[in-house]
């Protein structure tokens, strides 16, 4: 397995890290918030709903980057080690959209948001 598809397994776990941070630092999760969980992050506020905010961000992109991986992967045009290189900067803007939105960093992780869109669509045109 090539370290691009290796990527895209991280990348469809990475959200689910923002959702522990949101629920760690929201005041836990108990057996009562398993019967709605949403219930609970409709109630977050400050650090925690930015965590939440983040993982939602996560769920909505990643399935474009892995159709950019599996696309650049299939349509052959482009070298792996270029393939590997743009998936491994994506995950590293994933990471980093990731402490910027705790930190609150609003401008720098918008930045890197477009940064990691980049990345998607460089997928597609060294594919082509």
């Amino acid at each position: 397995m090539t370290l691009a598809y290796w990527c895209v397994l991280i990348a469809l776990f990475l959200p689910y890290l923002s959702t522990v941070t949101a629920k760690a630092v929201g005041g836990g999760f108990t057996p009562k918030h398993n019967h709605d969980p949403r219930a609970l992050q409709a109630t977050l506020s400050g650090l925690a709903r930015r965590a939440n905010n983040a993982q939602l961000n996560g769920f909505e992109v990643t399935p474009a980057f892995a159709a950019a991986v599996i696309i650049a992967q299939l349509a052959g045009g482009a070298e792996q080690g270029l393939i590997d290189l743009l998936a491994l900067g994506f995950i590293v803007s994933r990471v980093l959209y990731f402490i910027c939105y705790l930190v609150d960093w609003a401008p720098l992780r918008s930045l890197v948001w477009f940064a990691g869109m980049g990345l998607i669509i460089s997928l597609f045109v060294v594919s082509a």
